[in-house]
C-alpha cells in the first residue's frame, strides 16, 4: 500500500546516482572500468576526430571517446574548441579494445566516454595556457627554488635575494596533497582589487591567500609596488566553485598568519638552507678519511658496523683540477648565480653578436655579450664555428621567456667578462657538430677527431669507460681475479680464425696477432693464478663483415676448480652489477636453453627472444607426402604462423622473401590468405588433400592468416625459418615504428662438441679444440666411432642479448692425454707448436674454465649505436681499412729488405680490399602498406624447374621490387650463414674466446 501510495505521488523510489569521482588523468586504470569519473586537464586533438587526448598538469594523457550518433551537441562543442583549452568533463571509464592498447602510458588500457563537459577555460593565445605563461616557461618542478630572472631582477638588494635563496617552498609548488600544512612563502603582491583575498607571486607562479584580519589588509595595502613580503599560514582546500585550473596551485588557497615586510637594507636573518652541492673528490682527503679510519678502528666497536655517516657528502669527479677552468659546460645552474666562473670549450652558434654557445665534452653553456665585455677587440667579424674560446664571467639566470628546459643549463646564462680566443678553426670544416642532415658514416671515419664532439659519440665512449671500469671494480675488489697482460705477439694457434702475421728480422720467421689470449690464460691456471681476467685486443684477419673489426676488445675470464653453472652466474653477477644505473635493471636469472632446443624453436643458435613468432615442428604431418620427404636424407618441415589480428603485410614482400631464400635447396611456401577456400586450395596443390587437411585443423589456419613453410634438409630449413622470423620482425618494427625497449639475456648450452665441414667433410671443432666434452658424454667420447663423434656434446655456453652473441665460453680439457688425442687422433691438427701448452697440462693443471665477452657488441647494444663502430673510438672501415690515416699503405723497398720480404702479385688477386665501403647512413625507405592486393602474394619456391617467375608485363616493375627487396635483405640480415659454428664461421668481431 505504502508502494502504491508512493508511485501515485510521483515519489521516485530508485536512489539517485552516485556522484561523479574525481580523479586526475593519470591515475585510471583498469580497474576503474564502468567508473563514473570527473577529469580536468588541457585538450590535445587527434587525427581521428572520434578521440581526444585530455592532459593532466603532469603531463600524462587519458584518451577520450566523442560518441556522435549519442551526444551530438557535446561532439560540435568538442570539434570547435581550441587546441590547448582547459576543460573539465564527465564521463564513463571503458576498457579499450585489446588491440587499441597503448603500452607506453600507465593509462593505455582504459578510455573515457564523454558525457558532460561541466567547465571550459580557453586559453589566452593559441599556445600556453592562460594566466599561467610562466610555469611553463621556467623551472616549476617541485622542490626546485633557485632564484629565477625575475626575482633576480625584483630584489634590490643581497639581503632580499637571500630571502629567496633559503626557501623551501615556491609559490607554484603548492597541491591538495599539502592541504593542512604550515608553509612559509617569498613574493610580491600584483596590484589589489579585492582585499580579502590576495595573491602571491614569486619567478615560479602564484598562490591565492586568504587576509582575514584588517591590519594584515592594511598593511597589504599600504606597501609600494614591488614589495617582497614573507608569508607564513595554513594550506586548505577551495571551495569546489572556487577552484581555478588556470594555475597549476588552483585547487588550494593559504589562510595567512603572520606576514613581513622585508626591508631591502635590513640583514637576512632566516635560517640558512644547507645546499646539498656535491663534494669533488681529492687525493689528500682520501688519505685523510684513512688515517682517520685508522685511528678510530680500535675505539669504534659496535658503533657503526663499517657504514658511512649518515651526514657525508657525496663525492664525484673534480673535472677541472689542473685545468684552466672552473667548472664545465655542463656544470652550472641556478645554485650558481652570481659566481664568477671561468669555462673553455668549442663554439658552437652564435647570433647577433649578442648571445653564442659554448660546448664541450659534457654539455653546453649560454654565453651573453655585452658591452663590457673584453677580448673582442680584434674580431670584428667574430669568431669561425668550432674554435677553442676560454670565457670569463658570472652565473645570471636566464629570462624566463629564453629558458631552455631541455638543456641541462638552460636557465642560467654566463655575462661574459672576458674571452679568450685560444685557436681558431678552420672556415669550412669538413662538416657541422649538429644532429640534423649529419654527414654520411664515410667521411665521419675520416674525419674522425671531428665526429667524436658528437654528444653521442662522448656519451657512447665515456658509457664503454664506466662500464668496463665496474667490470674491473667487481672482479677485483669483490670476487679476487688478477689482472694478467698477456703477449700480443705469438705463434700461431691451430684451428682459429686467419692471423695477421708480423715479420721479423730473421728470414722466414713470423710472429701472430694473437686472436684470443686462449693458450695464456690456461697456463696461467697451471701458474697458480687460478682467477685470471683481461680486457684484452685481439685480432683477426677475415672477410669484411658489418658485425666485425680486425682488431676488437673483450673480457677475457677464467677461474680454476669451477663449473659451467659457476660461470653462468658469475658473469649475471658481473654484469648485473656494470650495468648502467640510469638504464632499467636487468633480469637477476638469465634464462637457459638447449642448443637443440634453440634451432628447434628459433632456428638459430643466438635467439632473439624479445618477441614471438617461433618455429612450429610440421615434420611429421608433411612427411606423410612421400613425393616431398623422400627427396632429402634428413627430412624436416617447419612453419611460422602469424595470426590475421597480427599480421602486417606490404607490396615487396615476394620478391623480398625470394631473395632470402635463393640458396636454399627446398620449398618455401609464404602465403596471406584470402579465405577458407583459399587455406584448403593453396596448401592442397602444395601437399596433397589430406596432408593439407590436418595441418588446416591441427593449427586452426584460416582466412587473413599468414603462414611461412619451409621444407628441405632439416638444418637448411630450421635457419631459413629463422632467418625470416627475424625478418618478419625486423618489417613490423619498420613500419609500425615502434620497438620495444628492453634487453633479454639467454644461455644458451649443449652444443655439438664436433661437426663436419659441409664442403670438406673433416671434423672440427664448433668451438675450438680446448673445449672439454659433456661430462654425461664421456664414456660416449671415449669410445666413439667416427661417424657418432657429432652427436657428443660439449661443455660449451654462450650468453646471447637481444639476438646478438656477446660472449662465449667452455670447461676446458685439462688432461693432456685427451688434449693430445683430440689434437691427433679426432681433428688431426699439426701441434708441434702447441707443446708448451701440453707441456702444462701434464705439470699438474687443475680443471679449469672461462669465457670472453664481447665489449664492443655489448657497450652498442647497451648504448643503442648503430653499429660496433660507433662505440670504437677509431674504428676500421668494412673493408678493415682505417679511414683516417688510410691504412694499410705500402711500405719502402729498406724496409721490404729489413724484414726480408718480397711482393708476390697473384694473378687471381682478390678486389674484396678494393671495394668502398658501404655508407650505412643510407637506408631503405619504408615499404608502404597497400591492403588492397597484398593479401594476393604468394610464394612457392622449390628445386624443381616450375619455380614461380615474374610475368613479361610486369618485368619493369619486380625489377625495381627486386632492387628494394635485395636491400632490404642486406640491411636486416648482412651475411647471415647456417649456424653451423665450424670454427672458422665461429670467429667474430666479438673476439670470444671459447
Amino acid at each position: 500500500m505504502q508502494i502504491m501510495t508512493a508511485m501515485a505521488s510521483n515519489f521516485n523510489m530508485n536512489p539517485p546516482p552516485p556522484p561523479p569521482v574525481r580523479m586526475m588523468c593519470g591515475e585510471l586504470r583498469g580497474d576503474h572500468c564502468g567508473m563514473l569519473v570527473e577529469l580536468s586537464g588541457r585538450l590535445y586533438k587527434k587525427r581521428i576526430s572520434r578521440f581526444v587526448e585530455l592532459r593532466d598538469r603532469n603531463g600524462i594523457p587519458a584518451q577520450l571517446v566523442i560518441l556522435e550518433d549519442k551526444y551530438p551537441r557535446l561532439a560540435r562543442r568538442v570539434q570547435n574548441m581550441p587546441e590547448n583549452a582547459l576543460i573539465t568533463i564527465v564521463g564513463v571509464v571503458n576498457r579499450r579494445p585489446r588491440n587499441s592498447y597503448n603500452q607506453t602510458v600507465p593509462t593505455g588500457e582504459v578510455e573515457v566516454e564523454l558525457q558532460d563537459i561541466i567547465n571550459i577555460d580557453f586559453p589566452s593565445n593559441g599556445k600556453g595556457m592562460g594566466g599561467n605563461k610562466r610555469s611553463y616557461s621556467t623551472m616549476s618542478n617541485k622542490n626546485n627554488c633557485g632564484i629565477t630572472s625575475t626575482e633576480y631582477k625584483i630584489s634590490k638588494t643581497e639581503n632580499i635575494l637571500k630571502y629567496f635563496e633559503n626557501r623551501d617552498i615556491t609559490c607554484n609548488d603548492l597541491r591538495r596533497d599539502d592541504i593542512g600544512k604550515v608553509v612559509t612563502l617569498v613574493g610580491w603582491v600584483p596590484p589589489i582589487r579585492v582585499s580579502k583575498f590576495l595573491q602571491l607571486k614569486d619567478g615560479y607562479g602564484q598562490t591565492q591567500m586568504i587576509v582575514e584580519e584588517q591590519a594584515m589588509q592594511d598593511t597589504f595595502v599600504s606597501a609600494p609596488e614591488g614589495t617582497v613580503f614573507q608569508v607564513k599560514g595554513k594550506v586548505l582546500g577551495r571551495p569546489r566553485q572556487n577552484i581555478n585550473l588556470k594555475y597549476d596551485t588552483g585547487e588550494v588557497e593559504v589562510i595567512v598568519e603572520d606576514i613581513k615586510i622585508l626591508n631591502p637594507d635590513d640583514p637576512y636573518d632566516g635560517p640558512i638552507k644547507i645546499k646539498e652541492k656535491l663534494q669533488k673528490m681529492s687525493i689528500d682527503d682520501m688519505v685523510a678519511e684513512d688515517d682517520a679510519a685508522d685511528k678510530n678502528g680500535n675505539n669504534t666497536e659496535g658503533s657503526s658496523g663499517g657504514q658511512r655517516p649518515k651526514n657525508e657528502k657525496s663525492k664525484i669527479a673534480d673535472l677541472n683540477k689542473f685545468s684552466g677552468r672552473t667548472h664545465t659546460c655542463n656544470e652550472l645552474g641556478l645554485d650558481n648565480i652570481g659566481e664568477k666562473v671561468t669555462i673553455c670549450g668549442w663554439l658552437e652558434f652564435q647570433r647577433m653578436g649578442k648571445f653564442f654557445v659554448l660546448r664541450d665534452g659534457y654539455g653546453q653553456t649560454q654565453i651573453l655579450i655585452t658591452d663590457k665585455v673584453k677580448g673582442l677587440e680584434n674580431y670584428d667579424d667574430g669568431f669561425s664555428l668550432e674554435s677553442i674560446l676560454r670565457v670569463e664571467g658570472t652565473v645570471i639566470p636566464r629570462p624566463s621567456a629564453t629558458v631552455n628546459p631541455n638543456m641541462k643549463t638552460g636557465h642560467i646564462e654566463v655575462e661574459a667578462e672576458n674571452i679568450e680566443l685560444l685557436n681558431a678553426a678552420i672556415k669550412n670544416l669538413p662538416f657541422v657538430v649538429r644532429t640534423h642532415n649529419r654527414a654520411g658514416e664515410r667521411l665521419r671515419l675520416t674525419h674522425r677527431y671531428v665526429d667524436l664532439r658528437f654528444r653521442d659519440m662522448q656519451n657512447n665512449l665515456r658509457m664503454r669507460s664506466t662500464v668496463i671500469m665496474h667490470m674491473r671494480e667487481y672482479l677485483i675488489n669483490y670476487l679476487g681475479f688478477v689482472e694478467v697482460e698477456t703477449p700480443t705477439l705469438f705463434c700461431r694457434t691451430p684451428g682459429g680464425a686467419q692471423e695477421f702475421v708480423v715479420p721479423t728480422r730473421k728470414p722466414g720467421h713470423f710472429y701472430s696477432l694473437v686472436q684470443s689470449p686462449q693458450q695464456f690464460k690456461q697456463m696461467l691456471m697451471a701458474g697458480a693464478i687460478d682467477r685470471y681476467f683481461q680486457v684484452a685486443r685481439c685480432y683477426r684477419d677475415e672477410a669484411t663483415r658489418p658485425d666485425r673489426q680486425p682488431e676488437f676488445t673483450q673480457l677475457d675470464i677464467e677461474l680454476s676448480f669451477t663449473t659451467r653453472e659457476d660461470i653462468m652466474q658469475l658473469v649475471e653477477e658481473l654484469l648485473r652489477y656494470s650495468w648502467p644505473k640510469q638504464f632499467p635493471p636487468i633480469q637477476n636469472k638469465f634464462p637457459c636453453i638447449t642448443y637443440k632446443e634453440a634451432m628447434e624453436k628459433y632456428g638459430t643458435d643466438k635467439p632473439d627472444t624479445r618477441f614471438d613468432y617461433t618455429l612450429i615442428n610440421v615434420t611429421n604431418i608433411i612427411q606423410k607426402n612421400e613425393s616431398i620427404s623422400n627427396k632429402y636424407n634428413n627430412f624436416g618441415a617447419y612453419a611460422i604462423i602469424v595470426r590475421g589480428a597480427e599480421v602486417i603485410w606490404n607490396s615487396h614482400a615476394r620478391k623480398h622473401y625470394e631473395s632470402l631464400s635463393k640458396d636454399f635447396n627446398g620449398i618455401l611456401f609464404v602465403r596471406k590468405f584470402l579465405n577458407y577456400k583459399d587455406v584448403l586450395d593453396r596448401l592442397t596443390n602444395l601437399l596433397t588433400n589430406d596432408v593439407a587437411s590436418e595441418l588446416i585443423e591441427k593449427y586452426d589456419l584460416e582466412e587473413n592468416d599468414l603462414i611461412f613453410l619451409g621444407i628441405g634438409e632439416k638444418r637448411e630449413t630450421q635457419t631459413l625459418l629463422g632467418r625470416i622470423r627475424l625478418d618478419y620482425h625486423s618489417l613490423n618494427t619498420e613500419i609500425i615504428k615502434k620497438e620495444k625497449r628492453e634487453n633479454k639475456f639467454l644461455w644458451v648450452i649443449d652444443f655439438p662438441l664436433f661437426e663436419r665441414n659441409p664442403e670438406t667433410k673433416v671434423l672440427e671443432s664448433v668451438h675450438h679444440p680446448f673445449t672439454a666434452p659433456h661430462l654425461d658424454d664421456i664414456d660416449k667420447f671415449m669410445n666413439a666411432k667416427d661417424d657418432e663423434l657429432i652427436t657428443i656434446r660439449s661443455q660449451a655456453y654462450d650468453l646471447v642479448l637481444n639476438g646478438q652473441e656477446i660472449g662465449g665460453g667452455s670447461i676446458r680439457i685439462h688432461d693432456r692425454d685427451m688434449q693430445h688425442f683430440v689434437l691427433e687422433q679426432i681433428l688431426k691438427i699439426p701441434h708441434d707448436h702447441l707443446s708448451h701448452l701440453l707441456s702444462a697440462l701434464e705439470s699438474g693443471c687443475p680443471p679449469h674454465g672461462g669465457i670472453a665477452l664481447g665489449l664492443d657488441r655489448l657497450i652498442s647494444i647497451i648504448c643503442r649505436a648503430r653499429s660496433m663502430r660507433d662505440v670504437i673510438a677509431f674504428p676500421k672501415s668494412l673493408n678493415g681499412r682505417d679511414p683516417l690515416s688510410k691504412a694499410p699503405v705500402p711500405i719502402s723497398d729498406e724496409e721490404k729488405a729489413l724484414y726480408h720480404l718480397a711482393i708476390i702479385e697473384d694473378p687471381k688477386k682478390s678486389t674484396e680490399h678494393d671495394e668502398e665501403d658501404e655508407d650505412l647512413d643510407a637506408t631503405r625507405d619504408t615499404p608502404s602498406p597497400e591492403p588492397n592486393d597484398d593479401s594476393k602474394i604468394d610464394i612457392d619456391i622449390e628445386t624443381e624447374p616450375n619455380v614461380v617467375t615474374p610475368s613479361i608485363e610486369k618485368v619493369d616493375v619486380e625489377k625495381k621490387l627486386q632492387k628494394d627487396a635485395t636491400k632490404a635483405a642486406t640491411k636486416t640480415l648482412g651475411n647471415v650463414k647456417t649456424p653451423a659454428k665450424g670454427t672458422a664461421q665461429k670467429a667474430n668481431a666479438l673476439g670470444k674466446n671459447k
